[in-house]
């Protein structure tokens, strides 16, 4: 055993110690998604007094969580996102409205004198409390409905919510006052109270100026007369008071609670609201974790029978695999989500490909090797993992762009699918190359291992390298013809989209998103009919089963879940709310922004990696595979009528990365042959390598199909459009990056001035610089 392998398995031993220990002792933190809650997005608004700043925000964040804290929600997290964003989730809190109630006020209160009523005044049976108030800038006079619906016109603020040094609710069952609140001052404020009553109580009894408005965010929730025990200008001098009115018991105390937590120096707007109850993040769980056990096996067998006991060592590295992620993402606190749940799963299918990369390197080595050194099937492995390490990175970084474009860009769960799949790569290269390769050369160094090659599986050509090294397919003698069905195909996508458009989800259109579960069956129909009497005829509604309904609104209103949830009641018995998703307008609009800033980020990052990496036309030709596996993925959603949503978007940015990943893998080696042999054309060098690749590319997808497979089977509604995406992207990524991704190298080749002919043309003489032939693409 040499040195380098004692190092690596060392290494290995100690890594995987240390994610064992980690697992055994850490608990993952699970987001609202999986363990159910509520998310909030609030977002500041400029005031006539504050703009909505960094600073302004952070300060609204402390006075959110002085309110969750009294709400006693167990281990909520409050956190600033940009400039004027607050993140609020709210675990196990399943109807959000009383706490979006009670964080959104802005609880400015403030204590005016009553200077009389406006000439038209009228008393109103029904108190508006939306009704906007009419105010003097030059008197800064406010007119406002009283709590019986009066108009009364109110003299500047004497003093304001500051000034409250405790505030709670107390209940008066003696005197039959019910439910009031009662307020304690600071000194300085309990002076200007003093003041206040003492001017209300010159004015003789029954007198509207005798009374004094306590207004909360313009609103007069209390205007009592000062009694007429007090004298004129003596006021009452207690320092404290009471709010009294018709308030049940929670009223009075979210009442106290805002009073006593303090004012938002800002307003603040409910933009994004997701609800999601603690069964279906259950479920989740079990069905991902189903997925994920089904799709790692049959990935294992899979590769122990292509590659024998080879396959079972690179088998048992993907268990260490999934242990080191589990354990990363644990020990850095990562949140795992519903999206990076499934990033988890289909990661364990993707770390199959950099052992797949080696081992059939290994195989090309072996063959060239064999008879001509003692040891071939050590050297072979030896040559399999170096000459495949380039490729391996490079694919990798691919991917990690996309990752990164995720958590950039991303929102919500999708953000976790983003860091998952991160840290899934770069711990898969360390699989591959540190435990896979250590465990290869163990057992390499066995002569039972070297002598039977139909043990160690690098010894066997392989079914798919056979037939093809047997029948020597002519790829690429029309490429043209390639061009066009991908062109023909891409057409079709285009013009899905154009007829039936996208069916964009809320995120990017804005609206609210529910989800039910009803006692007994009810019909689409039946449904449909129920919320139109409701009065919601423009809601769409969906079925997942017979007691399972998807409905679909533009009405935002605080109210609408309730109608709806009691509209489908009356038809269905009892119905359960699993999930509520909010989207505002401003944030819907903003989050297809950038969606397509990601989309274009991505395929610019991608065209300048590679043509940094590799020859320019291979980098135009790698992009367009991709641009191609874009359009026909969102085209085949359009034609389905699939939902276009943040999910589809990680897909998507996941398709791409793949995309990439297997264009980067066939020109790797384009590059190495066609630099053997300096001024040859681009054409034969292109359809070896296409050859040599094709059973890495197809034993790589094998892997992820049984994973994706598995999650659009089990893993649910949840799941089941994010696993159709990438099993369309995979089956497509894997065509394009033969079949289009070469054809326009070849087309590119062939018509630079400076380049070496593709065997349709005339050979030219080449001119010095970074376009002759012999230049491999390598770049320092």
């Amino acid at each position: 055993m040499t040195r380098a392998t004692t190092v690596r398995a060392v290494l290995a031993a100690v890594v995987l110690l240390v994610s064992l220990f980690v697992t055994l002792t850490m608990s993952p933190r699970l987001g609202l998604d999986l363990q159910g809650g509520t998310r909030l997005v609030l977002q500041a608004k400029d005031s006539p007094t504050a703009k909505a700043d960094r600073e302004s925000t952070d300060r609204t964040v402390e006075v959110l969580r002085q309110r969750i804290d009294a709400l006693g929600v167990a281990e909520p997290t409050v956190t600033r996102s940009g400039e004027d964003r607050v993140l609020i989730e709210l675990p196990d809190v399943t109807d959000p409205r009383e706490a979006a109630e009670v964080l959104g006020r802005t609880a400015q209160l403030t204590f005016h004198p009553v200077i009389g009523v406006p000439d038209d005044a009228a008393p109103d049976p029904k108190p508006d409390p939306e009704s906007e108030s009419d105010s003097d800038s030059d008197s800064e006079e406010l007119v406002l409905p009283d709590e019986s619906g009066g108009r009364l016109r109110l003299g500047a603020p004497d003093l304001s919510g500051a000034g409250v040094k405790d505030a709670r609710a107390e209940f008066d069952g003696q005197r039959g006052a019910g439910w009031s609140v009662s307020l304690d001052f600071r000194d300085d404020a309990s002076r200007d109270w003093t003041r206040l009553t003492g001017e209300a109580a010159c004015h003789p009894p029954q007198d509207e100026r005798r009374r004094v408005a306590i207004v909360l965010d313009e609103k007069v929730i209390s205007s009592p007369q000062v009694s007429p025990s007090v004298t004129c200008g003596a006021g009452l001098p207690s320092g404290t008071t009471q709010i009294t009115g018709s308030f049940s018991a929670d009223e009075a105390k979210n009442l106290a609670l805002l009073i006593k937590g303090g004012a938002l120096p800002v307003p603040v707007e409910v933009v994004e609201q997701r609800t999601v109850g603690p069964t279906l993040g259950a479920e989740a769980i079990s069905a991902s974790a189903r997925a994920a056990v089904i799709g790692a096996g049959l990935t294992a067998l899979f590769i122990t029978f292509v590659y024998r006991l080879f396959g079972g060592l690179a088998a048992l590295a993907l268990a260490g695999y999934t242990l080191i992620s589990y354990a990363a993402l644990v020990a850095l606190g990562v949140t795992l989500t519903l999206p990076g749940l499934a990033g988890f799963v289909l990661a364990i299918g993707m770390a199959v490909d950099a052992n797949v990369l080696a081992f059939e390197r290994a195989r090309e080595e072996y063959a060239s090797r064999s008879g001509r050194t003692s040891r071939p099937l050590r050297s072979a492995l030896a040559a399999g993992f170096r000459n495949a390490r380039t490729a391996v990175v490079d694919s990798n970084v691919t991917t990690l762009l996309a990752a990164g474009l995720l958590f950039g860009l991303g929102s919500g769960p999708v953000k976790g699918f983003g860091v998952t799949l991160a840290i899934g790569v770069l711990v898969s290269m360390f699989s591959a190359l540190v435990i896979a390769r250590a465990l290869t050369e163990l057992a390499a160094g066995s002569r039972f291992v070297t002598d039977f090659p139909g043990v160690n599986g690098i010894g066997l050509r392989g079914r798919v390298r056979t037939y093809l090294t047997r029948r020597a397919p002519q790829l690429f003698r029309g490429y043209r013809r390639w061009l066009g069905v991908s062109t023909v195909v891409v057409a079709l996508a285009v013009l899905g989209v154009t007829l039936r458009g996208l069916n964009l989800g809320v995120e990017f259109t804005g609206g609210r998103l529910m989800e039910y579960t009803t006692s007994r069956p009810v019909g689409i129909d039946t449904a449909r009919t129920a919320l139109a009497d409701a009065g919601f005829a423009d809601a769409e509604v969906t079925t997942a089963g017979g007691r399972e309904l998807s409905v679909r609104t533009g009405d935002t209103g605080d109210r609408t879940e309730a109608a709806i949830r009691d509209a489908l009641s009356a038809e269905g018995g009892a119905a359960t709310k699993v999930r509520d998703d909010l989207i505002g307008p401003s944030l819907g609009d903003e989050l297809r922004r950038h969606a397509l800033i990601a989309l274009g980020i991505a395929v610019g990052a991608q065209l300048l990696y590679l043509a940094v990496r590799f020859r320019w036309s291979f980098a135009v030709a790698s992009v367009t595979a991709m641009v191609h596996d874009v359009v026909i993925l969102v085209g085949v959603f359009a034609w389905l009528g699939r939902p276009v949503d943040g999910i589809f978007l990680a897909a998507l940015l996941t398709v791409i990365g793949y995309s990439v990943n297997d264009s980067v893998v066939v020109f790797d080696r384009v590059r190495e042959l066609w630099a053997r042999r300096p001024g040859s054309p681009l054409l034969p060098a292109a359809r070896a390598a296409v050859l040599q690749t094709v059973p890495r590319t197809v034993n790589t997808g094998m892997g992820a199909l049984f994973i994706l497979t598995a999650l659009a089977v089990l893993g649910g509604d949840s799941l089941r459009d994010f696993a159709l995406a990438l099993l369309i992207g995979i089956c497509v990524g894997t065509y394009s990056s033969v079949f289009t991704a070469v054809p326009v190298a070849l087309e590119m080749e062939s018509r630079r001035k400076d380049g070496g002919r593709t065997g349709q043309g005339q050979r030219q003489r080449p001119k010095a610089g970074r376009g002759r032939p012999a230049d491999n693409g390598a770049r320092v």
